[in-house]
């Protein structure tokens, strides 16, 4: 089917770079999108045309309310949109103006993304788990930040295991906190990206914000918080169960790590494997994966991605193989018997 959409004032804003939202349209929803003189031509199957034109509906919708798009975030939602039919426009844009991010307006990148986000709303235990740079971290703390704003929570607590000083910390200048800040300056970075300094820096002052490594998570009954761990596969499987196990009334736990990044000794098993298996059948626990296509960094942190995991298979085909065999060779018939 066939229809036509008239040009209204400010939906030409809709089109994106060389139009390339129009593009991202026509591959995710599987219709042709031909600009007229005065009107926009949308073709395809019934339903799919139907889609496109609820986000032209929308978008105008949302220009005459004077929401005021910026460019990446609405191609990175129209991309959810196109591939979640359960989702809109709309819904995405009002969704991350309630949530009150800070300073930042926060939109997520993917279709996993978005799931991650809705089920920190609704759940009060949420594992992110995939490789880097698809927003585990950020996004967490992101949602941590909106919780604090709206006075759902009265503080936020951020950990991370302090794997890589070891022994060493001893040795380093400086009190404990100063010999475990870098370890946890990624935290610190999405915070001052999220909310001004002066006034992250208060917060950390007053212990509104803390920031720790996870062993002094120890004892800790921490209610009406919003508990953050990462870097998560880099915990012992005491340790993860010690910090899964500190949720108190009122409060909220998200949990994230990438189980092809564990940095422990040989000999110790990751407390983020052993929590997928023992907690994948609780209620109220929530498991979010990622994959590559969830990636929101330079794009050619996606291939390097990709490449790493390629190189991993090739590894798992290798020692499944017989000897000798080689994993990228084609499987050979076996001769026909005479």
């Amino acid at each position: 089917m066939k229809k036509n959409i008239e040009i209204v004032p400010n939906i030409e804003k809709l089109f994106g770079t060389r139009d390339e939202n129009l593009q991202i349209m026509e591959e995710g929803l599987n219709v042709n999108i031909e600009l007229k003189s005065d009107s926009v031509q949308i073709e395809g199957a019934a339903r799919d045309v139907a889609r496109a034109e609820q986000i032209f509906t929308d978008f105008d919708h949302l220009s005459r309310a004077g929401h005021v798009f910026n460019n990446g975030d609405l191609c990175s939602m129209l991309r959810v949109v196109s591939g979640d039919p359960s989702t809109t426009l709309r819904g995405m844009a009002e969704a991350g103006k309630q949530r009150s991010f800070g300073k930042r307006q926060v939109q997520p990148k993917s279709i996993n993304q978005r799931r991650y986000l809705d089920c920190i709303e609704k759940h009060d235990m949420v594992f992110g788990i995939g490789p880097a740079g698809t927003g585990k971290t950020y996004l967490a703390v992101a949602m941590a930040v909106s919780a604090l704003n709206n006075k759902q929570v009265q503080r936020i607590v951020l950990a991370r295991p302090a794997v890589e000083a070891g022994e060493r910390l001893g040795f380093l200048p400086g009190t404990l906190q100063e010999k475990v800040d870098p370890y946890l300056r990624p935290l610190y970075d999405a915070l001052y990206e999220l909310m001004d300094q002066e006034r992250v820096d208060r917060y950390l002052e007053k212990n509104i914000i803390e920031i720790a490594p996870i062993a002094f998570m120890r004892g800790r009954t921490l209610n009406d918080s919003f508990i953050i761990l990462d870097e998560a596969q880099n915990t012992t499987s005491e340790q993860m169960k010690m910090f899964v196990t500190r949720l108190g009334f009122g409060s909220k736990a998200v949990i994230t790590g990438d189980v092809t990044q564990i940095d422990l000794p040989n000999t110790r098993r990751s407390g983020l494997l052993e929590a997928a298996e023992v907690l994948k059948n609780v209620e109220g626990v929530s498991f979010n994966y990622f994959a590559e296509e969830d990636v929101v960094r330079h794009h050619l942190v996606q291939r390097i991605v990709r490449a790493y995991d390629d190189k991993t298979r090739t590894q798992q085909m290798s020692l499944a193989l017989p000897k000798g065999v080689d994993p990228q060779q084609e499987p050979q018939e076996p001769p026909l018997q005479q």
